[in-house]
């Protein structure tokens, strides 16, 4: 220990300086303590980055966690939402629809104009000619179509298509024609893209019910 080091200091402080002799701590704890601090955010730097590296490389996976949707919490709970399309009814094609027409009004040869323009649109014809005398001149409305229970779902909707506002009936006939009643307000069929639309609408395959 140098004589001019102070009592009790243990060699732990060092004169320093010429004229007016100073004591100080030595300079290398400093660097030690700049280093660490260095070393702590390096360490943060380094994981920061893994955990987006980790992200990354695993969204593709389906470990990324979810957004939840509106649609998401409005769901019932144990619901499945369809991922597959709903087929729409199939519906015969005109050519499998034999039609028979009749007059049920006063002007003359309104079945055989109609009958001429359902041909046209691919229907097969049958009869042609004035209504029975259960309908002659007794039908108020455009028309009304008349066959079997079975017609309803097929023949009745493709053939209620061409003619706006028909009422369907049902009779005892157990064959698949049908008959089309001209009633008192018809003027004239629908416009055939207007017609052939409402079935493309009624075909066309629609997704399943939300839940």
């Amino acid at each position: 220990m140098s004589m001019l080091t102070p009592p009790g200091m243990g060699g732990k402080y060092r004169i320093t300086g010429a004229k007016y002799p100073r004591m100080r701590r030595p300079r290398h704890r400093h660097r030690i303590v700049l280093a660490a601090i260095a070393a702590v955010v390096a360490l943060g730097l380094v994981g920061w980055g893994t955990v987006q590296l980790i992200d990354v490389f695993t969204a593709d996976d389906g470990t990324k966690k979810k957004t939840t949707t509106a649609s998401d919490r409005n769901r019932k709970p144990g619901c499945k939402p369809s991922q597959s399309a709903v087929a729409a009814k199939t519906l015969p094609k005109p050519a499998q629809i034999k039609v028979n027409v009749y007059n049920a009004t006063p002007r003359a040869g309104l079945a055989k104009t109609t009958a001429d323009e359902l041909k046209k649109r691919g229907f097969v014809i049958g009869k042609v000619g004035n209504a029975p005398a259960a309908f002659d001149k007794k039908i108020p409305g455009t028309g009304i179509l008349l066959g079997a229970p079975a017609a309803a779902d097929g023949s009745f909707t493709v053939l209620g298509a061409q003619l706006k506002g028909a009422k369907p009936q049902h009779d005892a006939r157990q064959t698949k024609d049908v008959d089309l009643l001209l009633g008192t307000a018809f003027k004239t069929l629908n416009v055939q893209k207007d017609a052939d639309r409402t079935l493309a609408t009624l075909t066309r395959p629609t997704t399943g019910a939300p839940c």
